[in-house]
């Protein structure tokens, strides 16, 4: 049979040299096994096997080779003192009797680990032996230097490397990387001040010591709370199991921004979590980001009830949305989502059981009451005022600290002469005019959401760079849009002249959008460039332009105070500022649904004239009644005269003391959570 044309069908039987040997002799290759020693040796020789284990042996690391230098060198000193002892050597030429063995012995180890003991020796024969022995030990101990410091530094290499388990609890797990870890961080740091020692894991795909010094750069002081990094997938169940997360209070995973698919890593993150073989048998709680909607019932499927997913762009294209057409609300939704500020709090309290909703509220004097959340989980916000609340409700409050909640019903007397009469009606849609300068993927949303609230007959009017992405977007908006009429216009809208054609000063809402295709920094150099020059023509044409704009880089969003603009949105900052807080409290995520959405109770800014007289001296008390006259829940307040100014944080003044007084003035308003 000829090898060539069935070679294959053959070798597929032999199963050892020794077949392949017989199968070669059978078919006439002895010529081949000739010229293939290996192939005429079944069995290997001695050198083979011994060269074989010892390389087997070398592979437990630097413990074994230690091992074999301390076996070679008790060898060398042996032998060396046999040689003494056999030839009666001795090291003081005035004795003639021998060393001895274990004398021998001792001499030759100490001339194995030190050179200069030859110096004492006496007598060209024990010279000889021990100087032998010497040159043995310099090569040993010099070898055995090397592999010592090799191997502490492998051990401290592999200590560097973050591979070793977390032994926190109760700690926060953060897994993955992105920009946003260090808003987080922040936030972290500062919701954990009032605990004496708090722990935050991040668990990422990154070098341990590159993640430690980036941290300690931007975040020199973590106060309380003490930062570990190991390095990890949070893809891999086994790396995840390093940072202990059976153990941690709360989990934040963080959407990977070098990802083709970041959802995608996002979801399976979740899995290595939920499915991991060795999970607690409680509840995790899990805060995610998912940027996609598409993907979003496969987040809910995987995350089941353990998980609280954020839909960062659909979320922050709502939040834009609402705050092009209520200026300042941008710096509330700041103040209410960080932890530097106010907070929203729960709070449960059997002083009040039987209470109703209004009467609880007066008893709080420094804190503002947003809803309830019942026994059951569900969440009310702006609940009606005379609301009864039942044992295991909990109080939903906006607060500067908890520690400022305490039930402690005051005197204090309501001055309805001074509480506006005039009844204005709310939720009326009106036909309005937004101009949207820059495009990118959430300015669909933005269109849609605006659907929501304007009249029929109102217009968008859309100026952008030449972008075939902008265009399809409009496209597929005109056939969904009813209420609005699209129009799109290309150009360099850092051009004032591009600007100026729109006639900005004829629109009540501008939105600015940083462009996705460019960099981080050039992006946002457009957006400061536009406001520039909006804010230049606001000044000719003596007129204030509602004008909302989204930053990439919320360091940037400081330089653009320049421009006198009140309400900036950094998506990735509010993303981070949420998702911390969700972290802290699940019980959020119904109340933040709500407020974000079009069909829930929200968080308007309506002119103080409508609730109280202006010019006239007024409590809050008083002014937090008018608010409940009109089924809403007074939060804060805005000062008119101070809307651009950065320092006085636009002029917003959050959960004010009830029995503080304040004389509000036209221009001014209140912020308030009402249905409409």
């Amino acid at each position: 049979m000829p090898y060539k044309q069935h070679k294959i069908h053959y070798f597929a039987y032999v199963q050892n040299w020794q077949d392949i040997r017989s199968f070669l002799e059978a078919n006439n290759f002895s010529k081949y096994i000739k010229n293939n020693p290996n192939m005429s040796k079944t069995t290997p020789s001695w050198r083979a096997k011994l060269r074989y284990r010892f390389e087997n042996t070398l592979s437990a690391g630097t413990v074994a080779i230690i091992a074999w230098l301390a076996i070679i060198s008790l060898v060398v000193i042996v032998i060396a003192a046999f040689f003494i002892e056999v030839l009666n050597i001795t090291n003081d030429p005035e004795k003639k009797a021998g060393m001895g063995f274990w004398e021998a012995l001792w001499a030759g180890l100490m001339h194995a680990l030190d050179a200069g003991t030859l110096g004492g020796d006496n007598g060209i024969p024990y010279r000889a032996v021990m100087f032998l022995v010497t040159i043995a030990g310099i090569f040993i101990v010099s070898t055995l230097i090397g592999v010592l410091t090799s191997g502490f530094s492998n051990v401290i290499d592999e200590l560097r490397k973050g591979k070793t388990k977390v032994l926190e609890k109760n700690h926060t797990l953060i897994l993955g990387w992105s920009p946003k870890v260090f808003d987080i961080l922040n936030e972290l740091i500062l919701a954990n001040e009032s605990l004496r020692k708090a722990y935050v894991v991040i668990l990422a795909n990154r070098d341990k010591v590159e993640m430690e010094d980036e941290i300690r750069a931007k975040i020199p002081d973590t106060k309380t709370t003490h930062i570990i990094c190991r390095t990890g997938s949070p893809l891999e169940t086994v790396d995840v199991e390093v940072a202990s997360p059976n153990e941690a209070k709360s989990i934040i995973i963080l959407a990977p921004d070098d990802e083709p698919e970041p959802d995608v890593h996002v979801i399976k993150a979740v899995l290595a979590l939920t499915n991991h073989p060795n999970r607690r048998a409680e509840p995790y709680h899990i805060v995610a980001e998912v940027g996609d909607e598409d993907n979003t019932e496969a987040a809910l499927l995987v995350g089941g009830g353990e998980t609280c997913f954020i839909f960062a762009e659909d979320l922050v294209s709502r939040i834009t949305a609402q705050t092009c057409r209520q200026s300042g609300l941008s710096v509330v939704y700041t103040d209410l989502l960080g932890f530097e500020g106010n907070e929203i709090y729960f709070k449960e309290d059997k002083q009040w059981v039987g209470k109703t909703f209004k009467d609880t509220a007066f008893g709080y004097e420094k804190c503002s009451l947003i809803g309830i959340q019942q026994k059951a989980g569900k969440v009310l916000l702006n609940p009606a005022p005379d609301t009864i609340l039942n044992e295991g409700d909990a109080i939903i409050v906006v607060a500067e600290d908890d520690s400022l909640i305490h039930y402690a019903p005051a005197k204090y007397a309501i001055d309805s002469k001074k509480i506006s009469t005039e009844i204005k009606p709310r939720g009326i849609p009106t036909i309005e005019r937004t101009l949207i300068i820059g495009w990118n993927a959430k300015g669909v949303k933005i269109v849609k959401e605006l659907e929501n609230y304007v009249a029929e007959g109102s217009e968008v009017v859309i100026l952008t760079e030449p972008d075939g992405n902008a265009e399809k977007d409009v496209a597929t908006l005109q056939t969904v849009i009813t209420k609005q009429q699209i129009s799109l216009h290309m150009g360099n809208f850092t051009k004032r002249v591009e600007l100026q054609a729109q006639q900005p000063e004829t629109f009540d809402h501008i939105v600015v959008l940083a462009n996705e295709q460019d960099g981080v920094q050039e992006a946002d150099a457009k957006t400061l460039i536009a406001l520039l020059h909006l804010r230049n023509m606001a000044e000719q044409h003596q007129k204030d332009f509602a004008i909302v704009s989204e930053m990439r880089d919320i360091r940037n969003k400081y330089l653009a105070e320049i421009a006198k603009i009140d309400d900036f949105i950094v998506g990735a900052n509010m993303i981070s500022l949420i998702l911390t807080q969700l972290s802290e409290s699940k019980h959020l995520q119904q109340v933040f649904d709500n407020l974000f959405s079009a069909d829930g109770s929200e968080i308007y800014l309506y002119p103080a004239s409508d609730y109280v007289k202006v010019g006239e001296e007024v409590d809050f008390y008083t002014v937090t009644e008018s608010a409940f006259q009109k089924n809403e829940m007074f939060i804060g307040y805005k000062i008119g005269a101070k809307s651009n100014k950065s320092a006085e944080n636009y002029g917003i003044v959050m959960n004010p003391n009830k029995s503080a007084k304040y004389t509000f003035v036209e221009g001014d308003s209140l912020i308030v959570v009402a249905d409409k």
